[in-house]
């Protein structure tokens, strides 16, 4: 059956929010950033004057504060963006049941079956109402797929619909750069290019076996996703998703290019995994790390584990030596990120192996949920691992309270 799917992208969206409240920022350059003293946080969003200026969403502030001196820098308020997004997220279900959010600004929604199931007459629907009711605009991509959809959303902005079908894909869609299809990350495609493909057309055209010999079972979904084959549900609202990983980064304060500050701010993350990971009930098959350098070089890197675990004292390790094993002398990190994966329930702990240590591990377990306890209790900084102290500007943060979760990953180290 031929499927309506929409998604919606709330423009600017952080920018947007606090220009409803500060109308003056209207008329200026404005980012929301973080503290430009300290350095904790990039670029997060900019209005449409900034993007004239050249800034970028994810860029430092100095850089932005480079191309655009009377950028105007506003901290973020997060309450206030949840509130326009649970408020989109109701205006949203008035059409269907079926709103999948991926991330606090963005929405899939699925019409097919529904009373209103025109696609573009209820994208222009929503659009106007989203500027009436709240004042926000939104861009709005309508296909039969989910991949496509996302797709249509980013081709024009802000305030637009775009309507991809199997009548125009072909010259919408193909052209593209491969890497402007979803979940497509840098190191795929790296890999891509390497192999002489830049577009989506390319990408689609390519046999999925060949895709599947260099990529593993992933080469299936990148031509399914690229060819408009994706067949994936748009879930139901409220509905929980299954975890598929667990996983915390950071900007640091500043540029990081000793091993005991590697150390501390890896010891940091891992501890806000590990316990979210217990808070889950789920167990890690996988480390992954994420660097990103001053000169915005990221990559990602990951390796197996040696048992499934739930413990920092066990994933932290891990990480800290895929991360040393891929630091080069003279190369300032600025961004870290640690995340566990292949997770599984941990009550099949026990059926996975047999630990000769078992009762050591018991006893780690009850000391770092002990911890967790602590820091429910009396504050994420409560207690603190003396590696901590080496540098506090590094680590002076209640990871696990101030998680936010991102919603892309991406295919492949």
């Amino acid at each position: 059956m031929h499927r309506t799917i929409l998604h919606v992208d709330q423009n600017a969206f952080y920018a947007s929010v606090e220009m409803l409240a500060r109308p003056a920022l209207r008329t200026v350059p404005c980012a929301v950033a973080g503290d430009p003293v300290n350095r904790h946080g990039i670029v997060l969003a900019k209005n449409q004057l900034a993007k004239k200026a050249g800034v970028q969403t994810g860029e430092a502030i100095w850089e932005a504060k480079q191309k655009c001196p009377g950028l105007i820098l506003v901290p973020p308020d997060y309450p206030r963006y949840i509130h326009y997004s649970r408020l989109a997220r109701e205006l949203y279900r008035q059409y269907t049941d079926r709103v999948e959010p991926f991330g606090i600004d963005e929405c899939w929604l699925d019409l097919t079956g529904c009373p209103k199931d025109d696609g573009f007459a209820v994208a222009e629907e929503i659009r106007e109402r989203m500027k009436t009711e709240f004042g926000l605009t939104v861009s709005i991509g309508v296909s039969w797929n989910k991949i496509y959809a996302k797709l249509g959303s980013d081709l024009k902005k802000p305030d637009a619909t775009t309507l991809i079908t199997p009548a125009n894909y072909r010259e919408l869609v193909f052209p593209q750069p491969a890497k402007s299809l979803l979940y497509v990350g840098s190191s795929t495609n790296r890999k891509l290019r390497r192999m002489g493909v830049r577009t989506i057309g390319q990408l689609a055209g390519l046999e999925p076996s060949f895709l599947r010999s260099i990529f593993g079972v992933v080469g299936l979904s990148l031509h399914a996703f690229a060819a408009g084959l994706d067949q994936t549900p748009v879930a139901r609202y409220g509905r929980e998703v299954p975890i598929k990983s667990v996983g915390n980064s950071i900007t640091a304060r500043h540029d990081l290019y000793t091993e005991s500050d590697i150390k501390a701010v890896t010891y940091m993350l891992t501890e806000s995994v590990a316990s979210r990971l217990r808070d889950a009930g789920m167990a890690a098959r996988t480390v992954q790390i994420y660097m990103r350098d001053y000169q915005l070089y990221n990559f990602e890197r990951q390796a197996p584990l040696p048992q499934p675990t739930q413990l920092c004292s066990e994933i932290a390790p891990a990480a800290l030596r895929l991360i040393m094993d891929n630091f080069r002398p003279g190369q300032w990190i600025r961004s870290l990120g640690v995340r566990a994966s292949r997770l599984i329930p941990e009550s099949r702990l026990n059926q996975e192996t047999y630990l000769p240590d078992e009762k050591q591990r018991e006893a780690v377990w009850r000391l770092e949920d002990t911890i967790d306890t602590l820091r429910s209790r009396y504050g994420g900084l409560a207690v603190r691992r003396g590696i901590s102290m080496v540098d506090r500007s590094l680590t002076e943060h209640d990871i696990k309270s101030e998680n936010v979760i991102h919603p892309v990953g991406f295919f492949g180290p």
